[in-house]
């Protein structure tokens, strides 16, 4: 049998997370490189994300964040743009929500995208979306 000559297995690789605790300095955008929001995951190391430019773009998380940096349906983060594939990116990094908010104070995120609200947030069809509920009136609930 083999000799243990690791230093331990998956859960120590889990337990790294130094940096998460400590402010760092807010990135803004360059050439080359957009802001967007994550609009689904899709596995793979991919998700599908709303630029601020305007297209969808399919983006690939590099692999430096890849498992260490968790990436989930409604974040801000920053892509950099492909010369040759217009539509799609790589997510070079995830802002955490009060760096997303203070880009939204700075004027660097537009308007009509809205923060900690999940999947679909830059669609244009889901301005109505916090209206959908059904009001009953007491004699409809007599009724049932």
């Amino acid at each position: 049998m083999p000799k243990n000559k690791g230093k331990g297995g998956k859960n120590r690789k889990r337990g790294k997370n130094e940096a998460d605790d400590e402010k760092r300095e807010l990135v803004f955008k360059e050439d080359g490189q957009e802001y967007a929001q994550v609009l689904r995951m899709l596995g793979n190391g991919r998700c599908e994300a709303m630029c601020i430019d305007g297209p969808k773009r399919l983006c690939h998380i590099r692999g430096k964040m890849h498992k260490k940096v968790w990436i989930a349906a409604g974040d801000i983060i920053l892509v950099g743009l492909r010369d040759y594939q217009d539509d799609k990116a790589d997510v070079i990094l995830k802002y955490m929500p009060d760096e997303a908010r203070l880009l939204k104070a700075y004027g660097e995120l537009s308007e009509n995208v809205r923060l900690n609200e999940g999947v679909g947030s830059l669609e244009d069809g889901n301005e109505g979306a916090a209206d959908d509920y059904l009001e009953f009136e007491d004699e409809d609930i007599d009724k049932i």
